[in-house]
C-alpha cells in the first residue's frame, strides 16, 4: 500500500468537507472512491458509538460514489440492500420503532439481510438525511480501491463497519443486528 495514497485518502475522509446527506446528490461525484459517514451529536448519542473524529462507517464505491452512497444507502429506503442501513436500523430499532421483515416479502428466504417495514424504512431514511454527513475521496487512476479501503479501515476503525475489521469488538452492532435477523425470520414463519 502506497503510504502517500493512504494519507491522501485518510485526509480527505477525516479532514475534508462533510456534505449533508440531504444535499449530497448535488455534491458527490459520479466517480469511484471511498466515502465516510459521520453523524451529528444527537446521531452519535442515539447510536452510542465512536467519537466525533472517527467516521461511523467507511465504504467503497467501485463505479460511482453518487450511486452507491447517496442512492443505495440514503435515497432508496431499501435497508435489505445496505449493510450500513441494517446496522443503523439495529442500533436505532427502539428509538425509531423499527421492525424487520424479509428483504423479499414475496419469497422470504431466511436471509440475514433483512429489510424494514415500509414506514420504518421511511423513518430511518428521514433520520439519516437529517443527522448524517458524507466525506469522500476519489480514487486516482491505477489505484486498487480494495487495498486502500482495507488500509483506511485499519487506520480509522469506524464502529459500524463489520467486514475487514478483524478481531476488533463489534459485538454490540452484531448483537443488535441479530435481534432484527430473528424478527425477520419469525415474520416468515408467522
Amino acid at each position: 500500500m502506497d503510504e502517500a495514497v493512504l494519507r491522501a485518502a485518510v485526509s480527505a475522509l477525516v479532514d475534508g468537507r462533510r456534505h449533508p446527506i440531504a444535499h449530497a446528490v448535488e455534491t458527490i461525484p459520479d466517480l469511484a472512491g471511498l466515502y465516510a459517514v459521520y453523524g451529528d451529536v444527537e446521531a452519535r448519542n442515539m447510536l452510542a458509538v465512536g467519537s466525533p473524529d472517527v467516521p461511523l462507517y467507511v465504504g467503497k464505491a467501485e463505479r460511482s460514489l453518487a450511486s452507491r452512497d447517496v442512492h443505495t444507502h440514503f435515497a432508496t429506503g431499501r435497508t435489505g440492500s445496505s449493510t450500513l442501513r441494517r446496522s443503523m436500523a439495529a442500533l436505532l430499532r427502539s428509538e425509531l420503532d423499527l421492525h424487520a421483515v424479509p428483504r423479499n416479502l414475496a419469497r422470504p428466504d431466511g436471509s440475514a439481510n433483512y429489510s424494514l417495514e415500509p414506514d420504518g424504512d421511511r423513518r430511518l431514511t428521514d433520520w439519516m438525511r437529517a443527522r448524517l454527513q458524507l466525506a469522500f475521496w476519489v480514487r486516482p487512476d491505477g489505484v486498487v480501491l480494495d487495498q486502500v479501503e482495507t488500509a483506511v479501515l485499519n487506520r480509522l476503525a469506524p464502529p459500524l463497519n463489520l467486514a475487514k475489521m478483524g478481531p476488533r469488538g463489534r459485538w454490540r452492532v452484531k448483537a443488535e443486528r441479530a435481534v432484527l435477523v430473528a424478527e425477520s425470520r419469525a415474520w416468515r414463519q408467522a
